[in-house]
């Protein structure tokens, strides 16, 4: 008999909840995310709309194959990612690459792992929240238009190694101006007298 398929981001979890599910159920971790944007390049075409260009990374390609051939022995797919937007991104790349419309993907959050949270939420799952998804893909985009662009400058200036993105970019800045204030601080001799 074919199980559902459950997919969580951690191993330690997917133990707890196949304990709570029970044998119809069999659950298996993306361990986080399974695609992201190249590292080779920008992966972003500025010239289309911002259209990303996910691909499954190396280190992810065995945990791919592993849940795609969990799920072609499945009955029903059923994502269990976090409760954020992270989890809500995993979640949709995880539907497109087990050739799942994201739409009609099983959706289960919870917020804490309990028995009966566990099938509360497994009694009403809901769809990917496209709006999730487009946040965090939209911050993602974001890192990497600044980051690719600023961490050669970084190499250069501070340190080869770091990196930077949308929130390092505005601490950068923050430390620059301050530097620059202390550059042009023109000390001055003065007394106080008290009498």
């Amino acid at each position: 008999m074919a199980k559902n398929l459950v997919i969580v981001e951690s191993p330690t979890k997917a133990k707890t909840l196949e304990r709570y599910l029970g044998s119809e159920f069999s659950v298996k971790a993306s361990m986080g995310h399974i695609r992201d944007l190249p590292e080779s390049k920008i992966g972003v075409d500025t010239e289309r709309n911002f259209e990303p260009e996910y691909i499954v990374p190396d280190q992810k390609k065995k945990v791919v194959t592993a849940l795609r051939h969990a799920h072609k022995g499945s009955s029903d797919l059923w994502l269990a990612t976090d409760f954020d937007r992270e989890g809500e991104a995993i979640a949709y790349h995880l539907a497109e690459v087990l050739k799942v419309d994201p739409q009609s993907a099983k959706r289960v959050t919870f917020t804490e792992i309990t028995r009966d949270a566990v099938r509360e939420a497994f009694e009403r799952p809901r769809t990917i929240d496209v709006h999730l998804v487009e946040a965090q893909q939209a911050r993602r985009i974001l890192d990497r238009l600044v980051g690719y662009n600023l961490s050669p400058l970084l190499w250069k200036k501070v340190r080869t190694g770091l990196s930077a993105g949308r929130v390092q970019s505005v601490a950068l800045r923050m430390i620059v101006d301050r530097e620059r204030e202390i550059q042009k601080f023109k000390p001055r001799e003065y007394w106080t007298v008290d009498a």
